[in-house]
């Protein structure tokens, strides 16, 4: 069994606090493997934390675009039966990646903001605080300077996910993100399309990507670092993708399990708050490059 999450990639260090809740996040994660629960509700419960904790760039810390409203992404796959569910741009939910989990089990795989919004109304999914100040202030800050602007787009940007091999050998991957900080409204990147951010199959592997989705989105990183799993190790599938990725132009980081729980934790960033937890205990790191 075998749980890694991350608190996305950049330039950024990652805050004594954020490393903290990443933590907490793989501590209630392998409660549930460690209870014969199951890799995809995991990582469910995983990145739900991390939503909760407004301290990452998804749920309650999720970014403002320009026009002051939070539109989250998020998708979640179950390697076991490819079963998706994904949103893009949802307003006024507090955790999208729970609303993932009930899209999936609709005949629909994705959903953008009104029809999710309704979905999850209906299912009476806790709703997002208003923007605080802070937040208004960075976003006010961002579009009076587009030097700052740029350079953010260059530096910043974050996502968070999770990976998971349980004991019945399934896995699961999942991601969810407030996009970037300087983002036109309507910008969607990497983390809601499957097979982009996000792909698990149990006969392979299973990634959760973060970095910059335009360019991961180019590549189809998720499912060309999965399908490589075949023949390469999960530290050279992370590592021939991301130079993949470098020579057009995009910086990235990824936590891959293949179906023998060998894992890799790789980012061409110069951080990405990241961590995995097994029978052995927990590991949390600022930045990381492992591999088993």
């Amino acid at each position: 069994m075998l749980l890694i999450v991350h608190g996305g990639a950049g330039n950024r260090r990652p805050t004594k606090n954020a490393l903290k809740k990443l933590s907490e996040s793989l501590s209630s994660g392998y409660e549930i493997l460690s209870s014969e629960g199951t890799a995809f509700d995991a990582v469910v419960k995983s990145i739900t934390i991390l939503e909760d904790s407004g301290i990452f760039n998804a749920g309650s810390g999720g970014n403002l675009q320009f026009d002051g409203v939070r539109r989250l992404d998020a998708s979640i796959m179950n390697g076991k039966d490819l079963k998706t569910g994904s949103v893009i741009g949802v307003e006024g939910i507090k955790n999208p990646i729970k609303l993932t989990r009930i899209i999936m089990d609709l005949p629909h795989v994705m959903l953008t903001n009104v029809g999710a919004k309704r979905i999850a109304d209906a299912h009476k999914l806790e709703p997002l605080t208003e923007p605080d100040k802070e937040s208004l202030g960075i976003l006010k800050k961002i579009k009076k300077k587009e030097k700052e602007m740029v350079r953010i787009y260059k530096e910043y940007f974050s996502t968070v996910g999770a990976v998971a091999l349980d004991k019945y050998g399934n896995l699961a991957a999942g991601s969810s993100t407030g996009g970037i900080a300087a983002m036109l409204p309507g910008r969607v990147g990497d983390t809601p399309i499957i097979g982009a951010g996000t792909y698990a199959e149990n006969s392979f592997g299973a990634v959760s990507c973060t970095g910059k989705g335009e360019f991961i989105i180019r590549l189809s990183l998720a499912k060309e670092i999965c399908m490589n799993l075949k023949r390469m190790s999960p530290l050279k599938a992370a590592q021939f993708s991301l130079k993949r990725l470098s020579k057009i132009g995009g910086k990235a980081g990824v936590i891959v399990i293949n179906k023998k729980g060998r894992f890799a934790i790789m980012h061409s960033t110069k951080y990405m708050a990241s961590g995995y937890v097994s029978e052995k205990g927990i590991v949390v790191k600022e930045g990381v490059r492992l591999a088993t």
